[in-house]
């Protein structure tokens, strides 16, 4: 599916199809942004439109890094938006292209994208266009906080886990937090090439974003600082997940340690007095002890006395 919006030199706004893209090569100062569901049918559109091949051959592959470029008349960025993300962190990405001209901004996407569908609503109703680099500024800002708004759902998440794994410990909070973990090194990835595209832009490397002009600057601004808070922040859950499970690990390490220290001190105990229960069971003919009357009185006494004096001895030294 292909749709355009054009402002005519006189300030008209048109929505239509392929069709707006003629009207706009016909006026001089007219702005036409045109927005392309289906990568693999447009990609004649796109090289008569003068996109580069390379930038094309990239917007069509399901996976690929962001990544921003400069060309001869257009600024290519490729970013990676939500087709879906959960409160599980289940990302289920989506590649969004955009060619940023000096009077023309094309969008490119597999499906339906919510940050360019809520910009083309906007549009629609204040009957206006932008100029192309600043609407692709507000596409990408716009992206990002679906980001930052599921990232800081997720915060009240894991404080929640936090709490209960203080609490009790418990094998499916473990194995939650693991996976949290792996899905939020995905997402650092991510949001790591997000902040250097970001970066690049704010630092004014690419002109057709705005970088010329003054005002132009608070949006490359707040969108670096936005997706340099998405990396800090997925950063620093990533690393609230790993202290998480290590402290786990350690607990029940230190559960385990207790428990076998419990026994150490048990079978410490009744080593000595199996010894001798041992040793008077056996079925000799020839043992002193065994006729005389108050053998089995003494041997009970020696057997508790020692018992006793090695539970006092293991308080003594605190090791029980």
């Amino acid at each position: 599916m292909i749709r355009a919006i054009l402002l005519s030199e006189q300030g008209q706004f048109n929505e239509g199809g392929a069709e707006l893209i003629e009207r706009w090569r016909q006026e001089a100062n007219a702005r036409l942004w045109l927005d392309i569901e289906d990568p693999q049918a447009s990609v004649e559109l796109l090289a008569e439109l003068g996109c580069d091949e390379s930038s094309i051959r990239d917007s069509l592959r399901k996976r690929h890094p962001p990544r921003v470029e400069q060309f001869e008349h257009y600024t290519f960025v490729l970013f990676r938006g939500i087709a879906a993300l959960d409160e599980h962190l289940n990302l289920d990405a989506q590649q969004l292209g955009l060619w940023v001209g000096e009077s023309i901004l094309i969008t490119i996407r597999r499906g339906q994208s919510v940050s360019i569908q809520h910009w083309w609503e906007q549009q629609r109703a204040t009957q206006t266009l932008p100029a192309p680099g600043e609407l692709a500024l507000r596409l990408l800002y716009f992206a990002s906080g679906r980001y930052l708004e599921r990232l800081l759902q997720f915060e009240d998440q894991l404080g929640e886990l936090e709490d209960g794994m203080l609490m009790e410990q418990s094998e499916s909070e473990m194995r939650e937090l693991v996976i949290y973990r792996s899905r939020l090194r995905k997402l650092r990835r991510i949001f790591n090439y997000h902040q250097r595209l970001a970066e690049e832009i704010w630092r004014g490397d690419c002109p057709l974003l705005g970088a010329g002009e003054d005002d132009s600057l608070p949006q490359r601004r707040d969108l670096f600082e936005r997706c340099e808070r998405l990396h800090s922040l997925c950063a620093m859950y990533y690393e609230i997940c790993g202290d998480l499970v290590e402290g786990y690990i350690s607990l029940s390490s230190h559960r385990l340690n207790h428990t076998m220290k419990i026994l150490t001190i048990i079978t410490a105990i009744f080593v000595p007095l199996g010894f001798m229960a041992g040793l008077y069971g056996m079925n000799f003919e020839y043992m002193p002890e065994l006729g005389w009357k108050y053998a089995y009185f003494v041997l009970l006494s020696v057997m508790a006395t020692l018992a006793g004096t090695m539970m006092f001895l293991f308080r003594r030294f605190k090791w029980w």
